[in-house]
């Protein structure tokens, strides 16, 4: 017997979930479904994103080879020096620590999340 499932949600912790979703609805573009101080979720195509509080929230260090690594979201860009512009605008930060060269750009949430911008395939 074959299962097979779809994704329909991630929920991460936070700090600050209705800034946190606030964010990610302006660098997805994605519609904020639920703001509240203690839990916001975006949703876009029958997918969401939901942001908990969690009380004493630590980002982890970037980079910090010891830390463990909670997540990241990798977002795919048309254009990464304009998306790299628009997401500090909004409040990320970039760190100074880069592995991807060209590829890829990390830059941190408001909540101090990283996160990577990536070109979008072409073709």
């Amino acid at each position: 017997m074959t299962v097979s499932a779809d994704l329909a949600m991630v929920n991460l912790d936070s700090s600050d979930p209705a800034g946190h979703a606030a964010f990610y609805h302006e660098a997805l573009g994605w519609e904020i479904t639920h703001s509240q101080p203690e839990y916001a979720m975006i949703s876009s195509g029958g997918v969401s994103i939901g942001f908990g509080l969690v009380d004493g929230y630590q980002p982890p260090s970037w980079p910090d080879p010891a830390g463990g690594k909670r997540y990241h979201l990798d977002l795919y860009v048309d254009d990464l020096a304009a998306a790299e512009e628009k997401f500090v605008a909004a409040g990320a930060s970039k760190p100074d620590f880069q592995p991807g060269g060209d590829k890829w750009v990390v830059l941190l949430d408001p909540i101090g999340q990283p996160f990577c911008i990536c070109p979008r395939p072409q073709g």
